[in-house]
């Protein structure tokens, strides 16, 4: 609306101004007779626009302009908005192709699994056919034998109404137990058809959990041999009190740095009391330049990592062999500083590798909600979307996959953003897993769009930060 009033302003303003070429203005042509009555040089009008045209014009450039501000920022608005939805798109079709593409590895995995399928049962059918055939061949047998006893019964008849030699006798005799022996073994035959058949469809039932059942035979065995002995090492992830300890719980240092400063140096389990925490046993492994607390750890998978949000929360295992600390003891020990976040990790070749990170952990509040970022180490930073996200278990689902529940899916309590990510309290398998699926339910360490790494060994430490850390 604006825009049009201001032309209309400079149509009219044109036609009020008229300059010729040279610059003057054209007057009408007038008869000879008005020449006498033209008007004095100064009563003649002004080459110059009047001041309140020019007002008028200035007043309306400054409109018009005002109105094309408005319309740039608006303008820059609607593309930057644009952009945010081309982005959300971006990352959805992100995540769509990741998905798409577990979804194809499995597809192949089931195809494979199904041609094993047909294979066997084409082999399966063969046999079936092979032994119907024989069966049909032994009761054709079985016939023409019964039919051979019937007539040989016929002659008995008329022969024992005549004198029968005796060596007619006992061949005749022979010739029964002969048939007798016969009919049993074409019993014995049936029988042995019939168990067959129920043995073949037997395997066809295994058939299909046999590749998983050899995966996780050893590591079942290993869970069921170590059951009894969880209430035992439970009672090392109970808080303590002073007469427990013999101990002044002030005199106690804060964490492994400080059982370090006081003269321990070497590695094992000690008792620590966190600043407004009660104290309790870690274990410390204690280097040339300090302590750290070892606040997780899988060697042999003795210890079962399916645990619940309480099992979490409190700590569970041997804290000298596979173990989880506790997430309260964790974060207690969070609060009295800035702490440094090292995982080492050894794969089935043997090879050893490791990463640090800067972390904080908030309270059971905020579900533990962890805060990490990546300092140094030959390890792919696979964390990265671990930060800002809340511990989940199997019994508490706080993932962005609100469709499913990744704890339970692939075991162990993480802090998950979506399923088939990082998780270092997975299943511990004995083998390396065969399928991609598989080896997502066991330790391994998957940085972002990169491959998965499978895993043997795992190993999580915290320390205070130097002032070394601080410069990194």
């Amino acid at each position: 609306m604006k825009l049009s009033c201001l032309l209309l302003v400079l149509a009219s303003f044109t036609a009020a101004v008229c300059l010729d070429t040279s610059g003057r203005h054209e007057y009408p042509t007038m008869p000879t007779q008005a020449l006498t009555t033209a008007p004095s040089p100064t009563e003649a009008k002004s080459r110059f626009a009047m001041l309140d045209d020019v007002r008028l014009l200035a007043n309306g450039l400054l409109q018009l302009g005002q109105s094309l501000r408005e319309f740039v920022h608006k303008t820059k608005a609607q593309i930057n908005d644009i952009f945010q939805k081309l982005n959300i798109f971006d990352h959805s079709f992100y995540q769509l192709s990741v998905v798409t593409s577990e979804i194809k590895e499995e597809e192949e995995e089931l195809k494979k699994t199904t041609n094993f399928l047909k294979a066997n049962n084409e082999e399966i059918r063969n046999l079936s056919l092979e032994i119907n055939s024989k069966i049909n061949g032994i009761l054709q047998e079985r016939a023409q034998l019964q039919s051979k006893v019937g007539s040989l019964e016929e002659k008995l008849k008329g022969l024992s109404q005549s004198m029968v030699p005796a060596d007619q006798l006992s061949e005749i005799t022979a010739l029964k137990e002969v048939i007798e022996a016969q009919d049993k073994t074409i019993t014995s035959l049936l029988k042995a058809v019939k168990e067959q058949h129920d043995q073949l469809d037997h395997q066809k039932n295994k058939i299909k959990n046999l590749e998983e059942k050899l995966s996780y035979d050893s590591f079942q065995d290993t869970v069921d041999k170590t059951m009894d002995s969880d209430q035992t090492a439970a009672d090392m992830f109970e808080y303590l009190t002073g007469n427990s300890t013999g101990l002044d719980t002030n005199d106690l240092p804060v964490d492994c740095s400080g059982v370090f400063n006081k003269g321990e140096a070497n590695s094992g389990i000690y008792v620590i009391k966190p600043n407004r925490s009660e104290p309790f046993n870690v274990y410390c492994e204690m280097g040339s330049d300090g302590g750290s607390t070892v606040i997780q750890r899988r060697v042999d998978g003795s210890v079962d990592f399916d645990q619940t949000w309480e099992k979490y929360e409190k700590g569970f295992g041997d804290l000298e062999k596979d173990f989880w600390l506790g997430l309260k003891k964790i974060h207690s020990l969070t609060q009295q500083g800035v702490y440094i976040f090292r995982v080492d990790l050894e794969d089935w070749r043997e090879e050893k590798h490791w990463a640090e990170y800067r972390f904080s952990l908030e309270g059971p509040s905020k579900d533990y909600t962890l805060h990490i970022s990546h300092l140094s180490g030959d390890l792919p930073d696979a964390m990265a979307n671990s930060t800002g996200m809340r511990f989940s278990t199997k019994d508490r689902n706080n993932d962005n996959n609100r469709n499913s529940n990744c704890a339970r899916n692939y075991s162990g309590g993480w802090w998950l953003s979506s399923c088939g990510e990082t998780n270092l309290n997975g299943r511990y398998l004995w083998l390396r897993g065969k399928g991609r699926s598989m080896r997502r339910k066991g330790l391994h360490w998957k940085p972002g769009t990169g491959s998965s790494y499978s895993l043997k060994m795992t190993k999580i430490t915290i320390r205070q930060a130097t002032d070394a850390d601080s410069s990194n």
